[in-house]
């Protein structure tokens, strides 16, 4: 999502870059979950309420002073209104409505949530995938992605699971960001899902040692490679990272929202980490 503290510019500069640092989509490359893979941390939102406090917290640290990347929502933690588990899913939702009397209030005239794991799980290495339903519609940027630990960006990278952009419902992307690309350079791919908004389907990533490899449904759309002497700049996914879900409002990728299109939510059926056995 590149949604961190700095403002990117999201120009069509992969093209420029493929034959460098993105390698060829592999069939089945995403089949989930690879033989041999176990599951080690999943959430299948069985109890009504809150999400879990023991998986989840949430970010919120940029409401008063504003989120990078022209996004305009207010992110609320531990809000119903904004992030609920109820009848087997998780509910985030964003809302055309100011909450002016908080105290980190920054002026935003939506609302949302942005729940991640960081401080309580995180991985290196693994198949992750995540079962939803999109959010539709301009001023709607739907994201599940991942962030390095170590809180720099993008000296840390940046695994986009899937995003999907407000004027192009149906079509989801995955993205890398590294310090040697990022932004609107991060390599990148794409995959047309026409029903995004009104069925469940997975977003997949498989990240081993020199590849990171996308699918939706058991099917790749997209691997980046490590190449044989790539930098850290270049290739920094050999350390951990923590998961984020979050609907953003308008941005660079959301569009001038359309307040029709409000409430917007995006329902997770579930999120599942599996990783491969450790060697002897």
């Amino acid at each position: 999502m590149a949604a961190t503290r700095f403002l990117v510019a999201w120009i069509p500069l992969f093209a420029a870059l493929t034959s460098s640092v993105a390698g060829e989509p592999a069939a089945d490359a995403a089949a989930a979950p690879p033989d041999g893979y176990r599951l080690v941390w999943a959430d299948e939102f069985e109890t009504d309420g809150l999400p879990d406090p023991g998986r989840w917290s949430y970010d919120t640290m940029s409401n008063r002073s504003g989120w990078a990347n022209e996004e305009r929502q207010y992110y609320a933690a531990a809000r119903r209104e904004n992030s609920r588990v109820e009848k087997g899913s998780l509910f985030i939702t964003a809302r055309k409505e100011t909450l002016s009397s908080r105290p980190d209030f920054g002026g935003q005239a939506w609302t949302s949530a942005r729940m991640l794991t960081r401080g309580k799980a995180q991985w290196t290495y693994g198949f992750f995938e995540v079962r939803a339903k999109l959010p539709c519609g301009m001023g709607t940027w739907p994201a599940i992605w991942m962030l390095g630990v170590g809180g720099r960006w993008p000296q840390d990278g940046e695994i986009d699971i899937m995003e999907q952009r407000g004027w192009s419902a149906g079509t989801v992307s995955g993205t890398a960001h590294t310090q040697s690309y990022n932004g609107g350079a991060g390599p990148s791919g794409s995959k047309k899902v026409t029903d995004t908004c009104d069925t469940f389907h997975k977003y997949q990533v498989k990240w081993t040692s020199d590849a990171l490899t996308w699918g939706v449904d058991d099917v790749t759309f997209y691997t980046y490679r490590k190449s044989h002497n790539a930098t850290r700049s270049e290739w920094p996914f050999d350390d951990p990272q923590y998961m984020l879900l979050n609907v953003a409002v308008g941005g660079v990728l959301g569009g001038a929202p359309d307040d029709t299109k409000f409430p917007a939510r995006m329902e997770v059926d579930y999120v599942r980490v599996y990783q491969a056995p450790p060697q002897p």
